[in-house]
């Protein structure tokens, strides 16, 4: 698994000429450090660093709000066809993304949000099926003497669901978060469909826009790559103890 990490890495620090070397030279005879300063001299990368950070935090918040709070309903309110509903939200997972795309793009385009990060984002406030389904196992697992409790106390269902469940499924959001974080910021498909100008590109198309610009360059396209990983790496590692602490409760289940 670490391979192709290291290869990448020793690909962005070499020249042109090694770097397209056949047969090919695993490590380059001088470490090429300026590389990297090179990939923001060459393009916006900041920028497309920026929406893609954007799109990415927008969508995580949207995710967490929306998905926990109609996950809660299905765990924990009643009310008529519940079990029918939450089973048409499961079927919606079986219809694939791409089928959806042209009554999405005729949406936005009537909204006048075609090129720009809205289209993007705002889908994640509307409650996806898989972060419904996520969390509303997670608050079915709580025991209801919670709520039991909350409600002599005098809380309502909104306050049980906040001040109780929230911070009782801290592992499964954190399980949500990065999930829905590393979707956004790899992205290619939706930025595709609905960016047309390059100062809205996030960063996984961003790259790709600039390959010509780089043509002869190649190295600087594997070290802009490598750098988008690491605010991937860095969700990951902030989260890792909630991420792994959630896996190892559903295996105790």
């Amino acid at each position: 698994m670490i391979i192709p990490f290291v290869t990448a890495l020793f690909n962005s620090l070499k020249t042109y000429t090694e770097f397209t070397a056949v047969p090919p030279k695993w490590i380059p005879e001088i470490f090429q450090w300026s590389n990297y300063p090179e990939v923001f001299k060459l393009g916006s990368f900041i920028d497309y660093s920026f929406n893609s950070i954007t799109v990415s935090f927008l969508s995580v918040i949207g995710a967490i709000l929306s998905c926990s709070m109609v996950g809660y309903a299905f765990a924990r309110l009643n009310f008529p066809l519940k079990n029918v509903l939450f089973v048409m939200v499961l079927g919606t997972m079986m219809i694939p993304p791409v089928v959806i795309i042209i009554p999405h793009f005729i949406i936005f385009k009537n909204l006048n949000m075609l090129d720009t990060l809205t289209p993007l984002w705002i889908i994640e406030w509307l409650a996806q099926p898989f972060g419904i389904f996520l969390m509303r196992q997670a608050f079915m697992s709580i025991p209801k003497e919670y709520e039991e409790s909350a409600k002599l106390d005098g809380c309502n269902p909104f306050q049980i669901y906040l001040k109780i469940f929230m911070p009782m499924c801290k592992p499964t959001i954190a399980t949500l978060a990065i999930f829905t974080f590393m979707t956004k910021w790899n992205e290619i498909f939706a930025p595709v469909i609905y960016l047309t100008s390059n100062e809205n590109f996030t960063l996984p198309i961003g790259i790709l826009s600039l390959a010509g610009q780089w043509f002869g360059n190649g190295q600087f396209m594997v070290a802009a790559a490598l750098m988008s990983l690491v605010p991937i790496l860095i969700v990951f590692l902030f989260a890792e103890k909630y991420f792994v602490s959630n896996f190892n409760n559903s295996g105790i289940k």
